[in-house]
């Protein structure tokens, strides 16, 4: 699979690296094969292992594609893997992401209707002088997360969530360009294209950043009145 995969990557880029061409749409399972509900997210993640869309696979340990059920009601989407995550080969197994399960179940969201990737697949990492030999997570770059887009966009194709919820700038940038602030978007819940789909938005901060704050209780109460703003929508009365 992987060396049919880097096959037509090389063909896409006229015998180029495929990594050069910043575009993973060559390892997408052929549309023609394309499978529906979760037997399609499977397909689509036996593809993504053999991803060279971009030079983060070099580093990587390996891809980290989204997890969760085909037909979840919310899409939560984060910026990309963390050095558990990349270990461990599942999206939010870190101490972000036992954050996440926390105000999920007191948002009063069933972690079994959602379903949780990141926007890219491979961990971006370096070494920092005085750190040692642990790797420290660098953000990526707009065209990183460009090349990604189509497993992205592939997911969401599959899912049809009732509600996407975006978690911090970086996953929002992925999705709507360099001027999305988090800070000036979070809290609202609006109608917006991603990827040819028109979806019910509701960005928020990344539960990392709970972590990192000075004040975690207050951090943690704006990231849970967002998440509650999602649930509504999944109330009998809460689509327009």
């Amino acid at each position: 699979m992987a060396a049919k995969k880097a096959t037509a990557g090389a063909k896409a880029t006229g015998g180029e690296r495929p990594e050069d061409a910043y575009d993973a749409t060559p390892f997408l399972p052929e549309s023609g094969r394309r499978r529906s509900g979760n037997a399609g997210l499977r397909a689509l993640r036996e593809a993504a292992a053999g991803c060279r869309g971009c030079p983060l696979h070099e580093n990587a340990t390996q891809t980290v594609f989204g997890t969760g059920d085909a037909h979840a009601r919310v899409f939560l989407v984060g910026e990309q893997p963390g050095d558990q995550e990349d270990r461990k080969g599942a999206p939010f197994v870190g101490p972000a992401g036992r954050m996440l399960d926390r105000a999920l179940d007191e948002a009063g969201i069933d972690p079994a209707q959602t379903y949780v990737t990141n926007a890219v697949k491979h961990f971006k990492w370096a070494h920092e002088e005085g750190r040692g030999k642990r790797r420290i997570h660098k953000p990526p770059t707009l065209r990183e997360m460009t090349a990604c887009g189509p497993w992205l966009e592939a997911e969401l194709a599959l899912t049809e969530p009732e509600v996407l919820v975006v978690l911090g700038a970086t996953a929002g940038k992925a999705l709507f360009g360099s001027s999305f602030r988090v800070t000036k978007e979070r809290g609202s819940c609006t109608e917006r294209e991603v990827h040819g789909r028109t979806e019910l938005v509701v960005p928020t901060i990344h539960p990392s950043a709970i972590l990192r704050a000075d004040d975690q209780d207050e951090v943690y109460g704006g990231f849970l009145a967002d998440l509650r703003i999602a649930a509504r929508v999944l109330e009998p009365s809460g689509r327009a």
